[in-house]
Parts: structure tokens; sequence; C-alpha cells
């Protein structure tokens, strides 16, 4: 079983050269790659797969342009993982899975440094520092979070990013399949929603974390960040400001993005933890169209901001870690509308309509009447 760990680095001033390096050119390649197969589209050529793109920039194109000897400076597999993921946003665009690929910008993009254990020595983890090839030995700020290879535990491989000015690395690392045995609670439903984050059939509610005032503080002081940084664009045309004073003020509003979005992660993660202690049989939750929610310009930046996505993809796998079978229903599953108590489906109910009413006498909490639908359904797909 292969598991992931994520932590900040403390690299030295070396290091973080070679870094960025890496990181720049991968970003380079990524980007022809991208340009490369429009030109062929535009031309009306056949599309070039990532092998065949890694196969004519080392035998063919590098060579004829000696300008460009630079790329062969930094990993080979960092290069070749950078084309294999422009590969993989094409092939996703041609399923329709999503939109054209984009081009990655500059202090913008998700740009990352790959590496792979190839040799004994490579990716050795120790409690204080990570060896990761091309770079030696790199400090870890959070000590013994990850698994040491003493241990018998081994790293595959891993990733180097950079986010607000600090580093950090993402490991992939082989672990021993754990025997849980099987939970025999009842199983519960959660609702997800707006208003408060999560609301469980026990009766248990997680609050909606963008509510706080810690978050609201920040989220304001962003705003007057935000507002500097747009500033000193306006003046830098005027001649008033300077390349490095706006590079300073971005690194502020980056750095204010990284911890609200901590927060968030944080809460969520801890909201799963509680959850999933409670040892439930199974968990259903419902298919939400988040990307059609997203429409509503009214609603976008509060669904954004719950970050609904990111929850599933955390309870799955922690549901997985804890033998928990997690059910998926479907989105068109009439969860709010049903009455728990008669199953009648209540087609004219509104948004605004916190209170689920029934003809039959049945008076409940909307989030909680879905909740308990959704812990009762029978129609569902295990993830």
């Amino acid at each position: 079983m292969l598991k992931s760990f994520k932590t900040e680095i403390n690299p030295t001033a070396e290091q973080k050269i070679r870094i960025n390096k890496t990181i720049g050119t991968c970003r380079y390649i990524y980007n022809f790659y991208i340009d490369y197969n429009k030109a062929l589209h535009d031309k009306g050529e056949k599309f070039m797969t990532g092998k065949s793109f890694s196969v004519w920039l080392n035998n063919e194109y590098i060579p004829d342009n000696p300008d460009k000897a630079w790329i062969k400076e930094v990993s080979s597999k960092a290069i070749k993982k950078s084309i294999e993921d422009g590969c993989t946003a094409f092939t996703r665009f041609f399923k329709h899975q999503s939109a054209f690929p984009n081009f990655k910008k500059k202090g913008k993009s998700d740009a990352k440094m790959y590496f792979v254990k190839n040799h004994p020595n490579d990716c050795k983890c120790e409690r204080h520092r990570l060896n990761i090839p091309t770079l030696g030995w790199v400090r870890i700020k959070e000590k013994g979070y990850i698994p040491t290879t003493k241990d018998g535990w081994k790293i595959k491989s891993g990733t180097v990013s950079i986010k607000a000015g600090r580093y950090y690395v993402s490991v992939l690392v082989e672990v021993p399949d754990i025997k849980i045995a099987n939970n025999s609670n009842d199983g519960i439903g959660i609702d997800l929603g707006l208003k408060d984050l999560a609301i469980v059939s026990n009766g248990q509610t997680y609050k909606n974390i963008n509510k706080s005032a810690r978050l609201r503080k920040l989220e304001k002081q962003l705003r007057r960040e935000q507002r500097g940084l747009s500033r000193k664009y306006e003046n830098l045309k005027e001649g008033e400001s300077t390349y490095r004073n706006i590079q300073k003020q971005k690194i502020k509003v980056q750095k204010l993005y990284h911890k609200i979005n901590n927060i968030r992660t944080d809460y969520i993660n801890k909201t799963i933890a509680e959850i999933v202690k409670t040892k439930p049989s199974y968990i259903t939750i419902e298919d939400l169209n988040v990307s059609g929610m997203m429409k509503n310009r009214h609603l976008s930046k509060a669904v954004a901001s719950q970050k609904f996505y990111e929850f599933r993809t955390r309870l799955k796998a922690k549901c997985h870690d804890n033998g928990i079978e997690l059910r998926i229903v479907d989105r068109w599953y009439p969860s709010s509308r049903m009455c728990h108590c008669c199953g009648n489906i209540k087609k004219d109910l509104k948004l605004s309509d916190r209170i689920y009413r029934c003809d039959c006498g049945y008076i409940e909490d909307r989030d909680f009447n879905a909740s308990l639908n959704l812990r009762d359904a029978v129609t569902y797909k295990v993830a």
C-alpha cells in the first residue's frame, strides 16, 4: 500500500537555486509541449504523444539548438514527468473531462520538481533529513513526520514544490497493509452544505469555518494587501514603484492565501478524524455537482471556500485506512426533498426553507433530514 506524506523542508541557498532552476525548466518544457501540439493541430497534423516528444526533444531538438543545452542541466526524470503531465492534460481534454490545457505561468503555476528512487542510496530518510536525488541531504522542519528507512519504510518517489516562498516535499511511501477489524457500529449519513460544513445523521453538526472571527480577520487583511499590490502595479507604469517592491507585496499576499488555505484544510482534517473515530460500519455522502454550483455567481465563493472535493478525497482515504465503506449516492437522489418519515417527496421545497414540514406531521431541520435519508439510501456505489 502506498501513502503520501507532505512536509516543509529547509534547503540551503545552493539547494534553493537548484530547485528553482529545475522547476523553471519543467515549467518551460510543459509549456513547450503544449505549444508544440497546438501548432501541430493548427497545421492539421497528428498529435505527438509524450514519449515521442521526449525522444524528439533529446535526439533532435536540443542537438540542433545549442542555446537550449541548459535543459540537460537538470534531472531528466523531472523533465520526463513534466512531459507526461502535459500528455495527461491532453488526454483528459480529448475525453471531455477537462478544458484545453493552460500554459503554466511563473509564480502562478503548480509546477513541481519530480524525483524517483533509482539507486539504493536515493530517497533515504532519517528523523531530521531526507536524501533527494540531485539535491543531496535536505533538512526537514517537522522532525519525525516522514517514516524513516531504518524502520523498513521505502520511499518510491516524490515532488518538491514552492508556495509563498516556502519549500515543501511530498513523498510516496510504501507502507504495510494494516488489518482492521470490521466496525460493528451503525452507518451514518453526511450532508454537506454552505450554512454548515457537515451535518451528520448521529446529530453532530460541524459549523462553517469561514464564519469564524479569525478567518474573517485574515480575509480582511488579505483584501487590504491585494489593494496594495494593485496600487503598486498602477504606480509601476508611472515609474513610482519598482519590480522588487511588487515581488515583496506578492509574497505577502501569497502567505496570507496559504495561511487561510491551511486553516480550512486543517479544519477538514479534524472534522473527518472526529467522524471516523466513531467507527461507523459505513458512511454515505452525496455526489455533489460542484462545477455546476460554482456557476452561481452568488454562491461560487462560498462553495469554493467549503472545499467539498477535498473533503470527499480525504474522507475516502481515511475510510480506506480504517476499513469503513464509503457509499456515494447519485447527485439526483432527493435527499433534501424526501420525508424521512413517510417517504413523500416535496417538489416545491425552496433553498430558503430551512425547516422540512411534511403533510404527515413530520417536522425536522432540512439538512438533518437529508443526512437521515442519505444514511438509509439503498441505491449507491461504493467508492
